[in-house]
């Protein structure tokens, strides 16, 4: 492959798959010759395929459609918008992105720590202002995107806060699940317009190993009026993150061009602690060398999950180490209560009637 705008020119490897029944060629994975030499690819491959034919040159993929060939070297034709909170993952998600080509929007509430952050970045990386905890700030940053963009090929939605003491948005929701999954929710259902047309498109929300804990949809008080605990209100809202990926996945099935993805850090290195318990910030010096990874492992998830032309949609990706906290990222599963259809459909019925923002599709 030789991608010029991209800057770079090499060989790679290329791993295409040729469906049994149809013949129809797919691109799978592309490797660098520096990375995996030919003779050890195809000793990989052969284990799990007939090796047909060795593509020495570019007529190979003459059969491909333009868009299924999206390797690590070619997001130069993506817009990418990420929605920043916790600095770290964000940062290392978008820097990345930026790196190779993409152009990155950084849409934060505080634009000047948001400026910042792009200054230190290389490539294309401009800065959006949105505060999830105001719908109104919601519908203000969608009509400037709207303004300066005809398509966006990427969201990850990854704002978030954590065990905080209770607070509410300025539209009075509980401030773990308003910020977390109305925000979220709100702002992706008034830019998926922007989406839709662009074949290959994703929609990737980060959830967190928090949704299994003390975590349930609590329909009859979804802002915790009634009682509040801060561990279970995340957990309500990381759940909801889920729930709304699957949801939204179901919705989308109609339409080839956009999928939604979900994706975990695991437990990554961050400054959400900051507002956790006074306990958990007390031994969490002592605890996290041994259960945690650094932030550029805690976003690969997320970076997978955004640009591996392997992923199918509603699929959930996290660090395969023991329990989910560290390690590489691969397809995992979430909790049982996050696949429940009834409560996928309730949610979405639910934030649709709180936030007054209906998708475009259905």
């Amino acid at each position: 492959i030789t991608d010029a705008k991209a800057g770079t020119s090499g060989h790679h490897w290329l791993l295409i798959r040729r469906h049994r029944k149809t013949g129809e060629l797919a691109f799978y994975r592309a490797y660098s010759p520096t990375q995996v030499p030919l003779k050890d690819l195809v000793k990989v491959a052969g284990r799990r395929w007939t090796v047909e034919e060795s593509f020495a040159s570019s007529k190979g993929l003459a059969a491909l459609d333009e868009h299924q060939v999206r390797t690590w070297t070619s997001w130069h034709r993506w817009t990418a918008l990420a929605i920043l909170a916790h600095a770290f993952l964000s940062v290392m998600t978008a820097r990345a992105l930026a790196e190779h080509g993409a152009t990155v929007v950084l849409a934060i509430r505080d634009v000047d720590k948001g400026k910042k952050a792009a200054a230190r970045m290389t490539g294309d990386v401009t800065v959006q202002e949105l505060d999830l905890t105001s719908l109104e700030s919601v519908r203000a940053a969608a009509a400037d995107l709207h303004g300066r963009y005809p398509a966006i090929d990427l969201l990850i939605n990854n704002a978030g806060v954590m065990f905080t003491p209770k607070q509410v948005t300025r539209d009075g929701f509980e401030l773990q699940f308003g910020t977390n999954h109305l925000g979220h929710f709100a702002f992706t259902g008034v830019v998926l317009d922007l989406l839709l047309p662009v074949p290959g498109s994703r929609v990737v929300t980060v959830s967190s190993v928090a949704h299994r804990i003390r975590a349930a949809i609590h329909f009859d008080d979804l802002q915790s009026e009634q009682s509040y605990n801060r561990v279970g209100a995340y957990g309500q809202s990381k759940l909801a993150n889920l729930m709304f990926t699957y949801e939204l996945q179901r919705r989308l099935q109609g339409r080839a061009t956009t999928m939604a993805v979900a994706a975990h850090p695991g437990l990554a290195d961050t400054d959400l602690v900051r507002s956790s318990p006074a306990a958990l910030r007390l031994i969490s010096p002592l605890v996290a060398p041994l259960m945690s990874q650094s932030a550029d492992m805690g976003a690969l998830p997320t970076l997978r999950a955004a640009t591996d032309p392997a992923v199918l949609g509603g699929q959930y990706y996290g660090p395969d180490g023991r329990g989910g906290h560290r390690g590489h990222p691969q397809v995992t599963s979430s909790s049982p209560d996050s696949y429940d259809l009834t409560a996928q459909q309730r949610l979405w019925a639910v934030s649709e009637h709180l936030t007054d923002v209906k998708f475009p599709v259905s």
